[in-house]
């Protein structure tokens, strides 16, 4: 009697073994991936402890000790990063704002990565008409700029800072679903794929436990990817007067000094939110980096 034999797929230890064993050797040996890890993960805690780190509320207008409003006072030991117009800390406003652009980042990135890799795996899989009505929309969504996009939805509903991630997720996608599409025509036709057809598994089965867990480093590093997109576009967004107005942000900080005029002139209260946004675009462009390098094992050999 013939034994049918099981296609194979990666568990969990094996998983651990082919990314994160390889990207954390990876990471000792590259000082670039090191400081994109320690840079995101100060971020992170300066996110979480942003409250009890900014010295005042970021929308208290402060006095000097003269009674007279502290506006546009420079950098000084109680106003590490000056003050704006209003006479408000923008060294806790720049705290505060972490938490935004994190939320933004992580949560459009996670989004974005959770359609784009269904809607790639069913259109890899399926292929035919399935696999061509599901391109020509990513073709479609192509032609959308995203800026303007996210612009318009926050000019039609409610601004806030949940919208500008749907905004984000629902025009992202387009890009992780590609890549992940191709990758996916490559595994479906693996023998274990061809094993797992004969046993009669279903297409679900197939798609979600022997396919995925393959192409799922590649979902990883284009979400890694997705964080930089996301953070830029809330910052865009936000700069041009569509964000949150209720949430504190870089964007908006960035935004409220163009609009009082003081752009040339508070240096103070520009540097801080554009060095913030572009450390934490070069964090995250590191770490995405040494990402890429352990999910294509060719630039390694470069």
């Amino acid at each position: 009697m013939a034994v049918t034999t099981m296609p194979q797929t990666k568990s969990k230890s094996g998983f651990r073994r082919s990314l994160l064993e390889p990207f954390l050797d990876f990471v000792r040996r590259d000082r670039l991936a090191l400081i994109g890890i320690l840079i995101i993960v100060s971020f992170i805690l300066i996110a979480v402890f942003a409250p009890f780190l900014a010295p005042h509320d970021p929308r208290d207008m402060l006095r000097r000790e003269d009674g007279t409003l502290a506006r546009l006072d420079p950098p000084s030991l109680r106003h590490p990063f000056g003050t704006t117009n209003l006479g408000r800390d923008v060294f806790s406003q720049v705290l505060i704002g972490t938490r935004a652009a994190l939320l933004v980042g992580f949560l459009a990135a996670f989004f974005v990565t959770l359609i784009g890799t269904n809607i790639g795996i069913i259109a890899g899989y399926y292929g035919g008409w399935v696999d061509s009505l599901l391109m020509r929309l990513v073709d479609i969504l192509y032609a959308i700029p995203l800026i303007p996009f996210v612009i318009i939805m926050m000019a039609l509903v409610e601004p806030s800072i949940w919208n500008v991630i749907w905004g984000i997720s629902l025009l992202t996608w387009r890009t992780v679903a590609r890549i992940i599409r191709s990758q996916v025509l490559s595994v479906s036709q693996r023998p274990y794929v061809k094993a797992a057809r004969m046993a009669g598994c279903s297409n679900f089965r197939i798609m979600y436990y022997h396919i995925a867990p393959n192409i799922l480093p590649l979902a990883l590093l284009e979400m890694a990817f997705a964080v930089g997109w996301a953070i830029t576009a809330e910052a865009s967004v936000s700069f041009v007067g569509f964000g949150d107005p209720t949430v504190i942000s870089w964007g908006q900080i960035l935004h409220m000094v163009f609009l009082t005029g003081a752009i040339r002139t508070a240096w103070w209260w520009v540097v801080p939110p554009g060095l913030a946004i572009a450390l934490l675009l070069i964090g995250v462009f590191f770490t995405a980096r040494s990402l890429e390098e352990v999910v294509n094992p060719r630039l390694r050999r470069r």
